[in-house]
């Protein structure tokens, strides 16, 4: 069992190594588009939460590219890089703001066209905080990390970010500041620190296991190289208005 597992972890080349990197930095980039799908999965998932409706919520949650900047934390801190975190950090602190601001306008404008208590927020805000809730979020954090160094099992991604469950405890804490009621808020953002815990803490483990921490230079690479093109994107942006 021990050879299995190690097994695993050892068959992995630098080239796969490097590819991994590349990848979750650039789906982890600070980008228009990451925020835009950020509104519409947060969108989603908010009428899911006043609907009452499972099927709703679990769309927002395939959309949602919230994972990546958590797996780019973790390979910030097993390298260390301090630029990576920070830039990891901030592009999930902007997308925590952006998911409450919208919750909260969503909540506030269509709760009263909704009757009925949700079954959502119950399970979301209804109970005490649990570590059972953290040990799903490291297990599916565990499995995200590790498909993203196997190409060949990248098309288990969505069902890794249905498992983790970051987004409906953001619409669900946005529609309780909505309602003023700090309760049910303060219940799902304990919810989904935990799960950004989890997540990273996995992700730590796992590219620990993979010896991603000899590839820093690549990551520092990687990360001035979307940061150019992200700085070019938002030049072309303005371009018009400047010549206005």
């Amino acid at each position: 069992m021990y050879i299995m597992f190690w097994s695993l972890f050892s068959n992995i080349t630098d080239k796969e190594r490097e590819e991994a990197i590349a990848t979750i930095i650039k789906h982890a980039s600070p980008r228009h588009e990451f925020f835009f799908m950020m509104m519409l999965s947060v969108s989603m998932a908010v009428f899911g939460v006043l609907l009452n409706s499972t099927v709703v919520i679990i769309g927002s949650m395939l959309i949602a590219p919230m994972l990546y900047p958590l797996l780019s934390l973790g390979l910030g801190i097993i390298m260390p890089d301090e630029q990576l975190m920070a830039r990891s950090i901030i592009t999930l602190g902007k997308a925590t703001g952006l998911s409450l601001l919208v919750g909260f306008v969503i909540g506030l404008f269509f709760s009263g066209a909704v009757s009925g208590p949700s079954s959502v927020v119950d399970i979301i805000a209804g109970g005490q905080p649990s570590l059972l809730y953290a040990a799903v979020a490291v297990i599916a954090g565990f499995a995200g990390a590790f498909a993203m160094t196997r190409p060949h099992l990248n098309e288990t991604l969505p069902g890794v970010a249905i498992s983790v469950a970051l987004v409906p405890p953001l619409a669900v804490a946005g529609v309780g500041l909505a309602h003023f009621d700090w309760a049910v808020a303060s219940h799902a953002l304990v919810l989904f620190l935990a799960n950004v815990i989890g997540v990273t803490f996995a992700a730590v483990v796992v590219f620990s296991l993979f010896g991603f921490s000899r590839k820093r230079k690549v990551a520092e690479q990687e990360v001035k190289k979307d940061e150019k093109a992200v700085a070019a994107e938002v030049k072309e942006a303005h371009k018009p208005a400047a010549s206005a």
